[in-house]
Parts: structure tokens; sequence; C-alpha cells
């Protein structure tokens, strides 16, 4: 430690009787001039010894300004006081009683630098919250020096007020093309890796829960057992539909109408199906 800063821990603090002192004089002297002034004013009304009189009515008069100016402080005081509690209890409200819901959105966007920062900032100006984001890229300008498409899928949080028109047309603006919306659900926001893992387990403990943890795993409630030789009508959206190899006899059906599979979903699907076949089918099982 330096001497300095030992000089500075060793001063002694400061007397407060100048302090003191200075306050006393001040109403000595306010009391000088008062008294003065209040024999002033009884030699020009020409009274002979008026001095108590006037004494005592400026005393009055000073208690009573005195009364009325706390009075009016208080007043203002608490004033203040609602009104910051007004204010904080209107950003309550707003914040915390907001209607909000949720929107898993995916969309097709050009591999490039800023792509993601201009959706981002789209749903900022709509006062979008993303929640979770994927990003499947296809390709790099390593292999393609026109660019390639990347495969981008947010989950967001919007004011209730929002359509999905609202948002498709800020997606759009924003640069991204094959859009598609729809309701999200508090456990899409749950790590898809993480998810795969955990039902993987599952599945390696009991191979019959295959199709609950492929319908959980892909969001959706269309899965069902299918045979060699089976048709799959499949008259709906291109990859809507997906047939998931189990065993050279047995297969899943997934369906999934309103959100395409993607290639990353269709490998996490194989390799969950593989784990159910290893498990019991490897072994002799039907």
């Amino acid at each position: 430690m330096s001497d300095a800063h030992d000089a500075v821990q060793a001063r002694p603090p400061r007397p407060r009787t100048s302090v003191s002192w200075k306050h006393e004089i001040a109403e000595l002297a306010a009391l000088f001039v008062a008294v003065g002034l209040a024999h002033l004013l009884a030699t020009l009304l020409g009274h002979d010894d008026p001095g108590p009189v006037v004494l005592i009515g400026l005393g009055v008069a000073l208690v009573a300004g005195t009364a009325v100016h706390k009075r009016l402080a208080a007043r203002r005081a608490q004033g203040t006081r609602r009104t910051a509690a007004s204010r904080k209890s209107n950003v309550i409200d707003v914040e915390g009683h907001r209607d909000m819901s949720l929107w898993r959105i995916r969309t097709r966007v050009v591999d490039r630098p800023g792509r993601l920062a201009e959706l981002a900032g789209a749903f900022a100006r709509l006062r979008c919250n993303v929640l979770a984001l994927q990003i499947a890229a296809t390709g790099s300008t390593a292999i393609s020096p026109a660019g390639c498409d990347a495969l981008d899928e947010f989950v967001i949080e919007a004011p209730a007020e929002l359509t999905s028109e609202d948002l498709r047309s800020a997606v759009d603006r924003a640069g991204g093309a094959d859009i598609i919306i729809v309701p999200a659900q508090i456990k899409d926001l749950v790590d898809p890796g993480v998810q795969a893992l955990v039902l993987a387990h599952r599945v390696a403990d009991d191979p019959d829960q295959l199709p609950q943890a492929m319908a959980e795993m892909l969001r959706t409630t269309e899965v069902e057992w299918r045979r060699p030789g089976d048709t799959v009508d499949d008259t709906g959206t291109l990859n809507t539909t997906m047939v998931v190899s189990v065993h050279p006899e047995r297969a899943l059906l997934v369906r999934r109408p309103a959100l395409p599979f993607t290639p990353l979903e269709a490998a996490r699907a194989s390799a969950l199906a593989a784990t159910a076949r290893h498990r019991r089918y490897a072994a002799g099982g039907d």
C-alpha cells in the first residue's frame, strides 16, 4: 500500500463544529435583521412603543408561512410518489399481462452474411421475441460461388394481435422464400438434439415405445405401422409424408400435413428406428 493511500486513510474526519457555528451565525444575523426591520417599521408608523406587537405579529406570520410551505411541499411529494407508482403499475400491466402467441416459422433464405440479422430485425420491428432457432445449411459458397440456400426455422413469441399474414409479410420483405407458418407449442422449445437422445434411451429400454417416441420427436400424431407392399396415399404437400424403415417386414408411416419434414428430421427418425431395431429385431423379435 502506498504512502499516499496511508495518508488518506490516516486523515481524521473534518470536524462538524464549523458548520454548526456558521448555521448559528446565519440565524443570529437573520434575527438582527428582523429586529432592525421591525424597529424601522414601528418608527415609520409613528407609534411610541409598538415593538412587542410588531415582533409578535412577524413571528406569527413566519410560523404560519412555514406551516403552509411544509403542507404544500408534503402534497407535492405525495403527488410525485403517486405518479411514479402509477407509471410503474402501467409498465407491469403492459409487460406482465400482454397476450402473446407462439409461432413456428420456416423459411428458405440465401445463405450469406447478414441475412439472419435481417430476419431478426423484421421480427423485432413487430415486437416479436425469437425463442428458438435452427439452421439447416445446404452447402457453402466454397462449393457454389453463386451462393446457396439455407433453411431457417424460428419459434417466436409474438403479440396476440399479429396474424400469420402479418408475420408472412415481414419475413417476405426480409428476403425469405417458401415461407411456412404454423402455431407452435411450448414443447417446440425443447432442444431437438437433446430430445432425440432422451427418446433413444426410452426406445432402447422398451422398443414398443417407438411409435409414441417417433410422434413426439416429429411433433405429429399421425404415426402408424405399415408392411411392405402397403400403398401410401401421398396426395398432400411434398415431403409431408415419410416412411421410416424399422425392419424388412415393418415400417412406420409418418404424416405431418401442416409442416414438411426436413432432411435433418428424416435422419433423426432413421436413427431412432435403428435404436429399436438393434434392441429388438436383431435379437429375433417380430
